[in-house]
């Protein structure tokens, strides 16, 4: 592992990350933040603030959440169930594929643990096609 992808991630890198995968597109959701498809389909983006994500401490909303899909429930529990794990559900997301990541922690990844999670995101939403495509690229299957 090179030395900048064990280095702690950064928000940035969610982004450059996200538009590295192939055949991706940038929409802009509410408030102007990016999200991130493939095929149409969003893999990555940017939430508003929601009064579900909420300091448990102040009640203040997260301003700096982000959304990754998941292929299965059991890869959300995966990442969701470790109490030290910087990833996060809330009861608006029971039964959606997806995990949050807030910005403040992403820190806590590696790049290349990050760069992960983005790519399994991609392949959660690609088409079958294009994922078989990038996996053999990357000799991944």
């Amino acid at each position: 592992m090179s030395a900048d992808e064990s280095r702690p991630a950064r928000v940035e890198d969610v982004h450059e990350l996200a538009l590295a995968m192939p055949h991706t597109t940038v929409e802009l959701g509410t408030g102007d933040n990016p999200v991130y498809q493939v095929g149409g389909k969003s893999f990555v983006f940017f939430r508003n603030p929601r009064p579900d994500a909420v300091d448990p401490e102040t009640g203040e909303r997260y301003q700096d959440v982000i959304v990754f899909w998941v292929e299965a429930e059991a890869d959300k529990q995966a990442l969701v169930q470790d109490e030290a794990s910087p990833f996060f559900t809330t009861a608006h997301f029971n039964g959606h594929p997806s995990v949050l990541l807030r910005g403040s922690r992403v820190g806590e990844l590696t790049r290349e643990e990050l760069a992960e999670v983005v790519q399994e995101a991609w392949l959660s939403r690609a088409s079958a096609r294009r994922a078989t495509t990038w996996l053999n690229a990357h000799s991944l299957t």
